[in-house]
């Protein structure tokens, strides 16, 4: 197996990365890396979970010039979710650089605090592309000394309908910039994408494979007005710590998630519809255990970084196989045993018949009638998760969250989870058993010397 140190990487990199837990390379790495640090053009085929923001990131960090305060690199992400991911991660990997500044502007929130933000100059650039386009047409952006731009997930955003946004976007880009195109899916419009923007764009897969060995598949036939019972059936037996649900529709979201609730199986729905104050929280929420069932559409549910899902259900057959494909592979990662269970009426077996014929596999059938007398057994959150009116605008770190809660209130440290940090308010996720009176301790104490506003999620 290769190792980080073979790819020629700076001390400070290579010291960073075994900080972060990054002893070898995944395959995607690997094979990307290399030409990525040679600034050649790639499009590399690799699902989320990958390893494929490393892949990318790396490169991004080792390759910029500090000390030209000017944008260097440029992410494109379908979704905020994913950018703030891929912009966490790019700060992490920075920490082997001196004063690096990585931005994500998405939309969503407010421009102005971004343009505040562009005025002070940053390296790095991680967005949206209707945000990125907003900035470009106001002028508060300029792409001039860009030398790497990556399209992540760009088969995502070509389903997304950003075509011609992220046309416009690479229009204004340096001709002999380096582009690194990172797709989960190879469909004819990201080869005509490729060949359009990419020179002699190196061509990298990563050995994923569409059938995962930690993944069991099932499938059931269902009565066309059983799926509530159906699913509430699933969450019963397998009691799972957390789960995600696929819909079709946003409505489907909101009808589901309800229905759910009404019989205690604790559920939010996710999807774009939703204000992003809602769909920070509710994806926070789901992160940290304080909300184990999430029920999304497609392309909300793109980006999720969650580690350990042990369960996701299609209440619905997907609409083709490679979306399929990308929902399954959500579960079974990190060596642990996942299981997917997809939800068809006879209307729909088709679409199993399809995907049968496409990833040549046989399908395996569950037995309905057993599955239905399953007793109803409620699932609810083992967390709670407090909301604090303060983040990184107010230099809110982790930490002082931390010391606020096991300090005086002298909450054991295990009791408090998960701590999300964003520009004007923080999530602290707390065992349910603590979670009044690390409420009450926020509320009548003080973060940074400051009095602040909390509240539950």
């Amino acid at each position: 197996m290769p190792s980080f140190n073979t790819f020629g990487l700076s001390a400070a990199m290579t010291a960073n990365l075994e900080q972060l837990g990054f002893y070898q390379p995944t395959d995607i790495q690997a094979k990307a890396l290399p030409h990525c640090l040679a600034r050649r053009d790639v499009i590399a085929m690799a699902q989320t979970g990958s390893g494929k923001t490393a892949a990318f990131g790396i490169g991004l960090v080792e390759k910029l010039n500090p000390k030209l305060f000017e944008v260097q690199g440029l992410v494109l992400c379908p979704t905020r979710e994913l950018a703030d991911q891929v912009a966490k991660a790019l700060r992490e990997l920075a920490r082997a650089r001196d004063n690096v500044k990585v931005l994500a502007l998405c939309g969503g929130v407010p421009i102005g605090p971004q343009i505040g933000s562009l005025s002070h100059g940053a390296h790095l650039i991680v967005g949206t592309p209707g945000r990125i386009q907003d900035h470009l047409r106001k002028g508060t952006l300029n792409l001039d000394r860009v030398k790497t731009v990556v399209l992540d997930e760009a088969d995502r955003m070509l389903d997304m309908g950003f075509q011609d946004v992220m046309e416009d976007i690479l229009s204004v880009t340096p001709k002999n910039r380096q582009t690194l195109m990172f797709s989960a899916t190879w469909p004819e419009t990201i080869r005509k994408l490729s060949a359009q923007y990419q020179r002699e764009a190196i061509d990298v897969r990563a050995d994923t494979g569409s059938a995962n060995p930690d993944i069991q598949e099932l499938f059931y036939e269902i009565a066309p007005n059983a799926k509530t019972d159906a699913v509430a059936a699933l969450l019963s037996k397998h009691q799972p710590e957390s789960c995600l649900i696929f819909c079709a529709t946003k409505q489907q979201c909101d009808e589901l998630a309800g229905e759910l609730r009404q019989r205690e199986l604790f559920a939010l729905p996710l999807h774009g519809d939703m204000e992003q104050r809602d769909r920070d929280s509710v994806l926070v929420r789901f992160s940290n255990q304080s909300c184990p069932i999430l029920v999304a559409t497609d392309v909300a549910a793109r980006g999720l970084d969650i580690k350990l899902l042990p369960l996701v259900i299609n209440a619905e057959p997907a609409r083709n196989p490679e979306i399929h494909t990308h929902r399954v592979g959500r579960t079974g990662r990190a060596g642990e045993q996942g299981l997917a269970v997809t939800l068809c009426t006879p209307s729909q077996k088709h679409k199993i018949s399809r995907l049968e014929t496409e990833r040549q596999m046989t399908a395996e059938w569950g037995n309905t009638n057993k599955l239905m007398s399953t007793p109803l057994r409620p699932i609810k959150p083992t967390m709670k998760t407090l909301c604090i009116a303060g983040g990184r605008k107010e230099k809110i770190r982790p930490g002082d969250v931390l010391g606020a809660l096991t300090g005086a209130a002298g909450i054991p440290g295990n009791a408090v989870g998960k701590i999300d940090l964003f520009d004007f308010q923080c999530f602290v996720a707390i065992s349910n058993e603590y979670a009044a009176i690390a409420l009450k301790q926020l509320e009548d104490g003080r973060v940074k010397g400051k009095k602040i506003r909390v509240r539950y999620a």
